[in-house]
């Protein structure tokens, strides 16, 4: 069974950081295309980073850009999320998607929320003093 597990989410001051875990079970992480999406209450899921399995290269939301940082472990099987300077407006339930083996795109940058076809249970960030 393909399964996503997020974890490393939790309270942390402005200018802070985390470090989101995303690991897989049930699947080799190598071969999908991994996406760090973000949703605050009463806002829609949006994208934050991701990192294409085809060449490894990976994407950033303005928003996030020289803040955010996504690699993969392939020996862990797990995707991670350094978030360093966070921001009271990166507080936000913090989800990992997986597609593939087949990629529907080369570059991940051109995924979109619907584009996943896997989904772990989000954690929550919260960026407060």
């Amino acid at each position: 069974q393909l399964q996503l597990v997020e974890s490393g989410g939790g309270l942390v001051q402005p200018g802070g950081s985390l470090r989101l875990s995303c690991a897989a079970s049930g699947f080799t992480l190598d071969y999908y295309v991994i996406g760090w999406f973000r949703q605050a209450p009463g806002k829609e899921r949006e994208g934050v980073s991701c990192i294409s399995s085809s060449d490894g290269s990976t994407y950033y939301a303005d928003s996030v850009k020289g803040r955010f940082t996504i690699s993969r472990d392939n020996a862990k099987n797990t995707v991670y999320l350094q978030m360093n300077s966070l921001k009271p407006e990166d507080t936000a339930v913090y989800y990992c998607a997986a597609d593939g083996p087949w990629s529907k795109y080369y570059y991940c940058s051109r995924y979109t929320v619907d584009s996943y076809d896997y989904w772990g249970q989000g954690t929550q960030v919260t960026v407060s003093s």
